[in-house]
């Protein structure tokens, strides 16, 4: 009698693994860059997806996942001239990674700025100086990445705070006074994080206290004093950490109780 439940058991457990394999593979969604549901057969490729490079949901050129359509450049970058003039921005910038760079000055005024980045940082220097002028922010601070000296001063009056920024970055640290007075607090801090020292006292007095605090962390130990009445006390507390000792006593009487501890602390310990 336990024959035929046993059968009957094996069957329903076969049955129940089928289910939880359905269940635990879910369908993979391939749409195209216009929600259009794609298939193998409507493929140009069709015929390399035996040598296993490209897998429809994984590996796919008319894909609209940028991931999906790197993979497939990945392992078809000869097929990436083919997909310079695409309609969808995502796939003229990742084939124009691929492509030769010889194909690249067409993409120069391509209407989107993530193809003009590609471009930026592929072509040789010389062919894209002219891309300064560029009207998106991000092509710019690309092609500041590739410069360097002298090159990089003129981005110092960019009307973008975040080109400046990127300017202010790369820029040789003795140019870096022409811009310790930029409007911007935040260009200001990274002028502040690489000013050489012999300028940087200069900016002990910004109206901004982040950028004190900048100043306070990055100036000699020996020339802090002039931070040590600072009116915030973030800038006097990394102050008191960071001061000549010599210079410590009136810090142990300041207002706020941990600043005056660790002035104290530190004149124990020396």
């Amino acid at each position: 009698m336990s024959a035929p439940l046993a059968s009957g058991s094996g069957t329903a457990a076969e049955a129940g693994n089928t289910e939880a394999s359905a269940v635990e593979a879910p369908t993979v969604e391939a749409l195209d860059w216009q929600g259009r549901p794609l298939r193998c057969q409507d493929c140009p490729h069709e015929d390399i997806r035996a040598e296993g490079r490209c897998d429809l949901g994984k590996v796919c050129v008319a894909d609209r996942r940028s991931k999906r359509i790197a993979r497939f450049f990945s392992n078809n970058a000869t097929l990436a001239a083919r997909y310079l003039d695409h309609p969808y921005f995502e796939v003229r910038a990742l084939a124009a990674r691929h492509a030769s760079i010889f194909l690249l000055p067409a993409l120069k005024d391509d209407p989107e700025p993530d193809v003009r980045m590609v471009v930026a940082l592929r072509l040789p220097l010389i062919r894209v100086k002219d891309m300064h002028l560029d009207p998106d922010p991000r092509v710019r601070i690309a092609l500041l990445a590739r410069l360097e000296g002298s090159d990089v001063v003129p981005f110092f009056s960019d009307a973008d705070y975040n080109v400046r920024i990127a300017a202010a970055r790369r820029a040789p640290p003795d140019a870096l006074i022409m811009l310790m007075r930029d409007r911007e607090p935040e260009v200001r801090r990274a002028v502040a994080r690489r000013m050489p020292q012999a300028h940087l006292a200069r900016m002990a007095r910004d109206e901004d206290p982040l950028v004190r605090l900048e100043v306070a962390e990055h100036l000699a130990p020996g020339a802090l004093q002039i931070l040590a009445a600072d009116p915030d006390m973030r800038v006097r507390f990394t102050v008191a950490e960071r001061i000549d000792p010599r210079f410590l006593a009136p810090l142990t009487r300041d207002s706020v109780p941990p600043i005056a501890e660790v002035a104290r602390q530190r004149l124990a310990g020396d």
